[in-house]
This record gives structure tokens, C-alpha cells and sequence, in this order.
């Protein structure tokens, strides 16, 4: 055989594995799911019972046998030990049990989100309200804030504007949260982070605990969102007095 003919089943052999090794990572034959009962291939086991008691090194064939009188499932569980551990459970009950406190886990999982609010050196008081209510709302559900000031044409020489803008700010939001990062010039631009004193998870069991409160209100008194709903109705249908003639 020649050489070039030999390097063609050579590249299509290389290509078959590379193929192969793709199709396995994207889920053919490798798998996450332990073994289970017939699919388990050794000879012996070190056998756990169901209470976690200790059992010892049986052969495969005992260790199937007492699954079947306990009706319970043989479960590897450490494959790679010498010989590998199994478990006698209830597979089905146990893949559901850890699905729900996957679930459970990643409902309680807290991100960290930094929020991000745009300031002028020369804002309005009315703007600079909203603005912190903003805020104020992001620190209390447990996120960073990041305060940025954009300086435009002459406000660049006067970055102290934008200074106490930024103190004044910290201030007045200092019950909810801190400065966690001190301003400072960054091109145009003055930043500064405010970390928040609650956190995420303590945010967040708080808001749930105040929806069940709401729920659990509003199944005790049905009808009080109603009627606050139809005397909000009353007034507005009322007549308008009649200004009072001097």
C-alpha cells in the first residue's frame, strides 16, 4: 500500500474518533446518571443498605438479590472506588427528592446585580427625588447602585459640582445602604458604587414573606379591596361643589 493511501485512512480514521468524542460530549453515550441494577458491571460491590448501614463487599449477584427483596433499586454511587460502593434506595423517589431541592436552590439563589443610575452635576430637585427613590428602591431589594455623573462641556472644570452631588446622595440613602466604592474621575464622568446593608437573600425572604402576608390578607377579608375599589368609584362619580360665589 502506498504511503499517500496510508495517510488517507489514517485522516479518516482521526476524523471517525474526532466525531465520535463530539457526539459523546454532546450527550450519545456519556452519561451523568449512575448505574443502576443490571447496568452495573463488576463482579462485587461494597454494599450499603438503606439506612446507610454498612453491609461489606458482596458479590453483584447478592447485592441484586437483597435490592429485589427489599423491592428497592442497587445504585452506584462511587463508581470510581475499588470495588464500587452501591446503595440500595429507592431511585425513582430519590431523583425526584433531588430535583426538588435543585429547584428549591436555585428559587433561594441570590445575584448580584449592580443597578445603574445617571445623574447630571446640575440636576433639578424634583429630578434628584425620582432619581433617589430609585435608589432607594434598588438598595432596599438588596442590589449595588452604580451613581454615575456625566459632565458635559464646561461642567468638566467643575468636578467638585459633581462631588457633592454625589456625598449628598450618600447621605440621604445612608440608612439603606454605603459607599462601597468612593467617586472618582473616570474621562467625562464621575462614579461612585453604593452597597447596599441588607442582603440579597435577607431582600428577598423579606419581599416573599410580605407577599404571603398580602395573600393571607386578602383571603381573610375578600371583600375589602372591593369596597376600597367602590368607594374609590363613589367619589369620582360624585357631583363637584359649586365654587362658593364671593
Amino acid at each position: 500500500m502506498c504511503a499517500g493511501a496510508v495517510r488517507s485512512i489514517e485522516h479518516r480514521r482521526y476524523a471517525a474518533v474526532r466525531q465520535t468524542v463530539a457526539w459523546c460530549y454532546r450527550g450519545g453515550s456519556i452519561s451523568a446518571e449512575p448505574r443502576i441494577n443490571d447496568r452495573i458491571r463488576v463482579p462485587e460491590v461494597r454494599l450499603v443498605g438503606p439506612s446507610g448501614e454498612q453491609v461489606g463487599i458482596v458479590p453483584l449477584a447478592k447485592a441484586l438479590e437483597l435490592a429485589q427483596e427489599y423491592d428497592l433499586d442497587l445504585v452506584e454511587v462511587a463508581a470510581n472506588a475499588r470495588p464500587p460502593v452501591c446503595k440500595l434506595m429507592d431511585y425513582g423517589k430519590f431523583k425526584y427528592e433531588s430535583a426538588m431541592k435543585a429547584r428549591e436552590a436555585r428559587k433561594n439563589q441570590a445575584h448580584t446585580v449592580i443597578k445603574e443610575m445617571k445623574l447630571r452635576p446640575k440636576i433639578d430637585p424634583h429630578d434628584y427625588d425620582t432619581k433617589k427613590g430609585h435608589v432607594v428602591r434598588f438598595l432596599k431589594q438588596g442590589d449595588k447602585v452604580k451613581i454615575t455623573i456625566m459632565f458635559r462641556g464646561r461642567e468638566q472644570s467643575r468636578p467638585e459640582l459633581g462631588y457633592r452631588l454625589l456625598q449628598r446622595l450618600a447621605e440621604d440613602v445612608q440608612d439603606l445602604g454605603f459607599v462601597e466604592s468612593n467617586p472618582k474621575q473616570d474621562g467625562r464622568n464621575m462614579i461612585m458604587v453604593l452597597g447596599p446593608h441588607k442582603k440579597k437573600t435577607e431582600a428577598m425572604a423579606e419581599a416573599r414573606q410580605a407577599q404571603e402576608a398580602r395573600k393571607a390578607d386578602a383571603k381573610a377579608n375578600p371583600g375589602k379591596s372591593q369596597n376600597a375599589a367602590e368607594a374609590d368609584g363613589a367619589e369620582a362619580e360624585a357631583p363637584a361643589e359649586a365654587p362658593a360665589e364671593a
